[in-house]
């Protein structure tokens, strides 16, 4: 197989439940794709405020999914309830979680138009600017815990704005030896993150003992952000690719195209 993956073994870190596309794509091409979630998606430990907010949704002018995880979660819970009410725009910060929210029926979204997937970047819409902002009621459907910056910056341009929980993150209770044996052996060649909380959860789940051959093996990001929190733990070396799997999966082939 001509494909730069052939023969590489990459880690591959989604969510359970989002894990087998990029191994598929990195498995249909020749390489060696090793599932290893290092976050877990739940329910929120308190359902009252999406369910609250399902009720009420029409009160708002704009409601925003931060992640894909955000829109399964908190759509499954609306739409199993009432019918998406169309005078609401759904916000994305990317394709990915634009197309989950497609998925449940919602037809006005809107998302990043420069190129780059993140909040500084849905910020930069004229939507969300103070002089058509001001006055605007905000759902933000997100995880437990985050970034505070699209928050803040909406009420700092006059909105008011809702934070609702509808999942909560977790380190997966999983075996990390066989990983550790890997790495011990110099048999990983590359290893995905897609946010620095998985990164983090990743150093703790390996441990201590393998730390180092962790952090000598090439690291591929979804963000710049991880990456500067990636090199700060002391990975040597540190790619930044477009957000997503289709970005990741480029990425990585562009890298061992080079590494023949």
């Amino acid at each position: 197989m001509n494909s730069p993956l052939a023969g590489r073994r990459i880690v591959v870190t989604r969510p359970a439940e989002q894990v087998d596309k990029l191994a598929g794509q990195i498995e249909a091409r020749g390489g060696i794709a090793v599932r290893f979630p290092v976050l877990a998606i739940f329910d929120a430990d308190d359902s009252r405020p999406l369910l609250a907010a399902a009720q009420n949704l029409e009160a708002y002018d704009f409601a925003v999914f931060v992640s894909p995880n955000a829109a399964e979660k908190a759509l499954g819970v609306i739409t199993a309830q009432r019918p998406w009410p169309g005078r609401v725009v759904a916000a994305a910060m990317g394709e990915t979680s634009a197309r989950a929210i497609a998925r449940f029926g919602v037809t006005c979204i809107v998302t990043p138009e420069n190129g780059r997937f993140d909040s500084e970047a849905l910020l930069e819409r004229q939507e969300f600017q103070p002089e058509a902002l001001r006055g605007k009621r905000v759902a933000i459907f997100r995880g437990d815990s985050g970034r505070e910056l699209l928050g803040e910056t909406l009420e700092s341009r006059g909105a008011r704005v809702d934070r609702i929980p509808c999942y909560r993150r977790g380190r997966p209770d999983i075996d990390a030896a066989p990983l550790r044996t890997l790495l011990a052996q110099g048999a990983v060649d590359a290893v995905t993150i897609t946010s620095s909380e998985g990164l983090r959860n990743l150093v703790a789940m390996v441990g201590a003992a393998s730390e180092a051959a962790l952090k000598a093996v090439a690291l591929f990001v979804a963000h710049q952000r991880i990456a500067e929190e990636a090199r700060q733990m002391g990975f040597a070396e540190v790619t930044v690719t477009v957000p997503g799997d289709a970005g990741l999966l480029a990425g990585l082939e562009e890298h061992f195209r080079h590494r023949a």
